[in-house]
C-alpha cells in the first residue's frame, strides 16, 4: 500500500524551472538556498551554505554520471532506466511526452541501429518495462543516440553537460541525482578549507515516477569502505552527516544498522525511508524541490518530520522558489 505525504502545497506552473540557472544568467552555485532548521526558515543563497555548516559535518555525495538516456524513434520515445543482472533494461516507454501504459510482451520498438523488444512488466508496474535492448553494450549505444531525459516543464533540449554535477565520476543515472548541481569546484574548495568533509556514496538513479506517485524503485548503490569508516568516525566525535540529494540517504541508510553503525556495502536497495523507517544516521540533507504527492516528500518527513517540511515548502512557495531539476536549493536540518 503506497502511504501518502503529509506535506501539501499547490506548485504554480511558473515556479517550474525550464532551463538551467546559467541559461537565466544565475551560475550553478547562485541558485537560492532556503535552509530549514528547526522552527527557523532561512532564505540565503547556494553558495552561503557554509554559513549553515560546521567544521567535521560531512556531506555524503552521488558520484554517479547522467546517461543520455532518452532515445527517440518514429513512433515513441524510449528511457532506459536501469540495467538488471542478466543483460536485461528497465525501460519506460513514452509517447507524446506521456507515459504509456499499454505495452504488451513480445513486441519489438524499432529504435535507430537496432530494435528493443519488451518481455514483461516490471515489479509488477504499468509503466516500466523489462526489456532486450538493440545492442549488449547500451552505454555505448546511448553515447551515440541518445539525450538526456527531459520532461515537459523543461522547454527545449540542454547538453548533457546541464545535467552532470562536478561529483560525477560513474556512468549509470537515468536522471540526474540534481540535489549536487548547485555545487561548484569554487565551492567544494571553501567548504574544504573551512573543515567540512565530504565523501563518496553511490546510487544509480532510474526513472522518476512523479507521475504515478509510485515508490521508489530498487536501484543499484555502492557505500564504499572509507565512507562507511569516516561517517562511523564523523557520528563519534558529534559531527552532523548530511546528504546531498534524497539519492544519497537512500544509500547510506542502506548500509547502516539500527544503532547508527555504517558498513561497506553494494549491491540493490529497495530500502524505502518513511513513517516506519526513520533514518539512522542522517542529520539533514541538502535536495531541491519535489513535485506535490511525490514519494521523495515521505523521505524528507522522515528526516525533518511533516511539520518542518510542510514550513519549508509553504516558505518556498511564497518566496516563488524554482522546482525540479534546474531549480533553487533547500538545506533542511534535523
Amino acid at each position: 500500500m503506497m502511504v501518502h505525504p503529509h506535506t501539501r502545497f499547490d506548485l504554480p506552473e511558473a515556479l517550474n524551472a525550464g532551463e538551467p540557472p546559467e541559461a537565466r544568467g544565475v551560475s550553478r552555485d547562485h541558485v537560492k538556498l532556503l535552509v530549514a532548521e528547526g522552527s527557523t526558515v532561512t532564505h540565503t543563497r547556494f553558495d552561503r551554505i557554509g554559513d549553515h555548516l560546521r567544521p567535521g559535518d560531512l556531506l555524503l555525495v552521488n558520484t554517479s554520471t547522467t546517461l543520455p538516456a532518452a532515445v527517440d524513434s518514429a513512433s515513441y520515445t524510449v528511457h532506459f532506466s536501469t540495467p538488471l543482472d542478466d543483460g536485461t533494461w528497465v525501460v519506460e516507454l513514452r509517447d507524446g511526452g506521456a507515459p504509456m501504459f499499454h505495452g504488451t510482451a513480445g513486441v519489438r520498438v524499432e529504435l535507430p541501429g537496432g530494435a528493443l523488444t519488451l518481455l514483461a512488466p516490471y515489479q509488477s508496474s504499468n509503466r516500466l518495462w523489462i526489456a532486450q535492448p538493440p545492442v549488449a553494450d547500451v552505454l555505448g549505444y546511448l553515447q551515440q543516440y541518445g539525450r538526456p531525459i527531459t520532461y515537459n516543464y523543461v522547454g527545449k533540449r540542454w547538453p548533457l553537460a546541464s545535467y552532470q554535477t562536478v561529483f560525477a565520476r560513474d556512468p549509470g543515472s537515468a536522471e540526474m541525482p540534481s540535489a549536487a548541481r548547485p555545487f561548484s569546484f569554487e565551492l567544494v574548495s571553501h567548504l574544504a578549507s573551512q573543515g567540512v568533509l565530504i565523501a563518496p556514496i553511490l546510487l544509480h538513479c532510474g526513472v522518476s515516477s512523479l507521475e504515478s506517485h509510485e515508490p521508489p524503485q530498487p536501484e543499484r548503490y555502492d557505500v564504499p569502505a572509507h565512507t562507511a569508516r569516516l561517517v562511523n568516525w564523523v557520528k563519534a566525535n558529534g559531527g552532523r552527516v548530511i546528504a546531498v540529494g534524497t539519492t544519497a540517504v537512500r544509500a547510506i541508510e542502506s548500509a547502516t544498522t539500527p544503532d547508527g553503525t555504517v558498513a561497506p556495502a553494494h549491491g540493490w536497495t529497495d530500502l524505502i525511508l518513511g513513517p516506519d523507517r526513520p533514518p539512522y544516521v542522517v542529520d539533514g540533507l541538502i535536495t531541491g524541490w519535489h513535485a506535490p504527492e511525490a514519494s521523495h516528500l515521505l523521505l524528507l518527513e522522515s528526516v525533518a518530520g511533516p511539520a518542518q517540511v510542510q514550513r519549508a515548502y509553504d516558505a518556498a512557495v511564497e518566496h516563488r522558489y524554482l522546482w525540479h531539476e534546474f531549480g533553487d536549493s533547500c538545506l533542511i536540518l534535523r
